[in-house]
């Protein structure tokens, strides 16, 4: 007997484990198994019954009796229908059931044309005919195979189906389908992601990879499933069970039907769940119609317990509803002493959704502050219902009857207060719901500053007043703050509306101007000086003290001393005496006691110490020298007075001219 291979996932168990396996049973008869097993009810004819499977040597069958034997196994009791010995279907999971090999067993045609394959072997059967007394049938089945293991899930399955069909008739319906599909039950369309293999499919309807100590001999399975149709009640149905190996007999499967699950009973509709998002609407009155031909009592039960008071044919509610009220509804019909079907559905109510608000306000977003602003809506959705489900999806749509949603990041198309629509998505429940946005403006102008701060002193910073709250990047909430270091600092500045503006201030170190020398030109007829100031601030330049300009150059200068100032506005002030040249344009020696020399003043002051002044006559004839310190020129050559005259001179200062012009002597 070969070793088991398990599926990867497996996990491994340690020390002492008890556990109990199912047990099977070849003895009894079809029809037993039918109608005391799978039935289990006086309220079926069955007829027809007919079975096919495996001939083994050893006796064995295909077929038969299970027992879940106290263990976990859902199923307590019911039929298995397997590709391989039902014996080896037995718990523990400790070898691969492989049975079937090289004995003519053959597969089924009807199975190959519901599956659409053609390669069908070791097919195991089980019919009947039989007729129902309600509209509906439904059985629980359990799908198990050791093709549950590694890589292969994703390749490898063995086929069943339960076939359906109304006696005279040649065309069936397969029930083992995935629920609300065409999708017929299988290894590879029942499964979780396998690694390195392939994604999950319908990963909901998976139970698990079996451990050594399932009570089953299989690999895997999938979760208690429920096939069902829609029958007419009185006519003679034919249902055919079959499951099959596909291309060898490598790798058995089974299917396992629930004792007394095949149930005649009436179809109370699809169940209604918030799952689904169909529940019932807060605003819905449902009946369930159990109405049958030939019932003699009703009895509705919730979740098991009967209903004190409802034993109609019907059962209806009526709004309001209650979370209280989620559950299965039930209904026993009772059609003789012996004969009694039970009919079931799931059933959500959906409460009504209670608005907090439908008006909400944002702060304009854009610089414009025009009221055209995008909000993200999904802030909306937390604080607009008291009660929305978990499972719901919300959308937003521009009309009542717009099919489109908006997008999330909605931009208002009317400024300032738009109306737009919520709707429940996919759930017929609610209606439109109408929410205005309101946007708010912040309408004045908040303007960054520059200033300078100096050698680390303090400064100000004041941001604009008459709001509600200020935060600045420091953490300070006061409209103004102090700073000693040079940097850039913001103010978060918000209005009544509660929408904020940024103000920014640009704080740069300054110093003392130092003035490092002012360039004088008063040789021409207009006087001007250049101050040359150095240093890190933003200076402004004035020689009175009083007037201050951003240029430092200073025109029609006509006083023989000044005073430059140098101002930072946060620094202080700087300040330098500078001196001007004065050159006579004539001088009058009459002996009157004004203006009786030609000398040019503050030379020395100037620092012009070395300074020749040569005084010549218009024809280059050199009348007078003198240095600096001299009382200067009187007129006179030789002890003689000069005549009234133009005369030239030239200023030089350690042999290098300065400058030559000429004056006017006035007698």
């Amino acid at each position: 007997m070969p070793f088991k291979r398990y599926h990867i996932f497996f996990l491994l168990f340690f020390g002492t484990v008890s556990a109990q396996y199912i047990t099977t049973d070849a003895s009894r008869t079809p029809l037993q198994l039918i109608e005391n097993v799978l039935i289990n009810s006086g309220c079926t004819s069955v007829s027809n019954v007919a079975v096919s499977g495996g001939n083994f040597t050893s006796g064995d069958t295909s077929y038969g009796y299970f027992n879940g034997n106290g263990s976990t196994f859902p199923f307590q009791e019911g039929i298995i229908l397997s590709t391989g010995k039902i014996i080896h279907a037995r718990g523990p999971n400790d070898f691969i059931s492989d049975d079937g090999a090289n004995m003519g067993w053959i597969g089924d045609q009807d199975l190959n044309y519901a599956l659409g394959i053609s390669n069908s072997v070791n097919a195991t059967v089980l019919e009947f005919d039989f007729v129902p007394l309600g509209n509906q049938i439904s059985f629980d089945y359990i799908f198990s195979s050791e093709e549950y293991h590694g890589s292969a899930t994703c390749t490898y399955s063995d086929g069943f189906a339960f076939l359906l069909k109304k006696v005279g008739t040649t065309d069936y319906q397969n029930l083992a389908l995935i629920p609300g599909t065409t999708i017929p039950v299988k290894v590879t369309s029942v499964h979780p992601a396998i690694l390195g293999g392939c994604p999950a499919q319908n990963e909901q309807y998976f139970d698990a990879f079996n451990t050594n100590e399932h009570p089953t001999n299989f690999n895997g399975q999938t979760k208690v499933l429920t096939a069902k149709s829609v029958v007419i009640p009185g006519e003679t149905y034919h249902i055919k069970l079959v499951i099959a190996d596909e291309g060898n007999y490598r790798y058995d499967s089974a299917i396992f039907l629930k004792g007394g699950s095949f149930n005649l009973g009436i179809s109370l509709g699809t169940d209604r769940t918030l799952a689904t998002q169909n529940p019932v609407c807060f605003d819905e009155t449902l009946t369930l119609n159990a109405t049958a031909v030939g019932a003699q009592s009703y009895q509705w039960n919730f979740n098991g317990n009967p209903i004190v008071g409802q034993t109609a044919s019907t059962l209806t509610f009526n709004p309001p509803y209650t979370t209280a009220q989620n559950g299965n509804y039930s209904v026993a019909i009772t059609y003789s002493p012996t004969c009694t079907n039970t009919s079931n559905i799931n059933l959500d109510f959906s409460p009504q959704l209670q608005t907090n608000q439908t008006t909400y306000s944002f702060c304009d977003s854009d610089a414009n502050q025009d009221g055209i602003s995008t909000v993200l809506l999904s802030d909306i959705t937390p604080t607009l219902f008291t009660n929305l489900p978990t499972n719901y999806q919300v959308n937003y749509y521009s009309s009542t009857t717009s099919t489109t949603p908006l997008p999330n990041a909605f931009t208002l198309t009317t400024p300032f207060q738009q109306t737009i629509y919520v709707r429940i998505a996919n759930n017929n429940c609610y209606n439109n719901i109408p929410v205005t946005i309101k946007i708010l403006a912040f309408t004045a102008t908040i303007a960054d500053e520059s200033t300078g701060i100096c050698n680390n002193t303090a400064t100000t910073l004041t941001a604009d007043s008459g709001y509600a709250s200020y935060l600045w990047s420091t953490g300070q909430t006061t409209p103004s703050i102090q700073v000693t270091v040079p940097n850039t600092y913001t103010v978060t500045i918000t209005n009544t509306n509660g929408c904020s503006k940024v103000k920014t201030f640009t704080v740069i170190g300054s110093e003392k101007a130092t003035i490092q020398t002012i360039n004088i030109n008063d040789f021409s007829g207009n006087n001007s000086a250049e101050i040359i100031a150095t240093g890190n601030g933003d200076y402004q330049y004035s020689i009175d003290g009083i007037h201050y300009q951003d240029s430092p150059i200073f025109y029609n200068l006509n006083e023989l001393e000044y005073t430059a100032y140098v101002k930072e506005k946060n620094c202080g002030i700087t300040t330098k005496l500078f001196y001007l040249l004065l050159i006579p344009q004539y001088f009058t020696p009459n002996g009157d006691g004004y203006n009786e020399t030609w000398k040019i003043k503050n030379l020395s002051k100037r620092g012009f110490n070395q300074t020749i002044t040569t005084i010549f006559d218009r024809y280059g004839k050199m009348l007078k020298q003198f240095n600096g310190t001299s009382y200067g020129w009187d007129g006179n050559y030789n002890g003689k007075q000069l005549l009234a005259d133009d005369y030239w001179f030239t200023i030089s200062n350690a042999g290098k001219e300065l400058f030559r012009g000429h004056f006017a002597l006035i007698r």
